[in-house]
C-alpha cells in the first residue's frame, strides 16, 4: 500500500496563555489568522480550524500542512500565538492511504 504524507499540528494553550489581557489576546489572534492565511497562500498549509465539544480544554486546533516534519515545525515556529506562548505546537507526520483524502488548493 502506497501513503500520501501530510504534517499535523495540534495546537494547544501555550504556557503562557494566562498572562494576556483581553485586548492582548485579541491582537494575537488576528495575527494568528493572518498567519495562517499567509501560509495557506503559499500552498503550505491545507486546512486548519479550531476545536469544539474537546474534552481537553488546552486542546485549541489543529492544521494540516502540505509541507514535511522539518520545514512545517519552522513554520509553525514563526506564528506569532506560538512565539508569544499563548499557543505551543505538536507537530507530527500523518500518512494516509494515497488518493484517500483530497484537499483542495
Amino acid at each position: 500500500m502506497t501513503f500520501d504524507s501530510f504534517t499535523l499540528v495540534v495546537l494547544r494553550r501555550g504556557p503562557r496563555a494566562d498572562q494576556y489581557g483581553d485586548a492582548a489576546l485579541d491582537e494575537l489572534q488576528a495575527q494568528h489568522l493572518a498567519f495562517l492565511g499567509e501560509m495557506r497562500e503559499r500552498g503550505a498549509l491545507a486546512a486548519a480550524g479550531p476545536f469544539r465539544d474537546q474534552p481537553d480544554e488546552t486542546l485549541r486546533g489543529l492544521c494540516v500542512y502540505r509541507t514535511g516534519l522539518d520545514e512545517t515545525r519552522a513554520l509553525v515556529a514563526e506564528d506569532p500565538s506560538v512565539r508569544a506562548g499563548r499557543m505551543s505546537a505538536d507537530v507530527l507526520t500523518w500518512l494516509v492511504p494515497a488518493g484517500e483524502l483530497r484537499l483542495s488548493g
